[in-house]
């Protein structure tokens, strides 16, 4: 990322529903070097979210976690698996670190983030 983040009104970034999901499976993708594949528990359902942390993160590691997901985001396929969402990280410059956004404290699954 570099200069300055494109601006969108307050009425866009409404339309941005953040919640909680505990993460219940973590595995690698088997045909990419990036990818991990969770299984995530959203409260009121279950999904796949496929994330590119597979160098940063054991999958053991991540299960259990309370992690912050983008809830509305369109599906869409990563190397053959559909998405259901999206997880926050922080990226370094160049993504030479990356860290999952995670809750300090417990709270349930689907809970809003505001």
């Amino acid at each position: 990322m570099s200069g300055q983040p494109e601006v969108i009104t307050f009425d866009e970034f409404l339309k941005v529903k953040l919640r909680v999901a505990r993460i219940l499976e973590a595995s690698e993708h088997p045909d990419a070097d990036k990818l991990l594949i969770l299984k995530v528990d959203m409260g009121t359902e279950e999904r796949q979210i496929v994330a590119g942390i597979k160098k940063h993160y054991r999958p053991e590691d991540l299960v259990g976690k309370n992690i912050i997901v983008v809830a509305n985001l369109a599906p869409r396929k990563m190397r053959g698996y559909e998405s259901q969402g999206m997880l926050l990280a922080a990226c370094t410059p160049g993504d030479s670190d990356i860290v999952v956004l995670t809750t300090d404290r417990e709270i349930p699954p689907g809970s809003g983030v505001a």
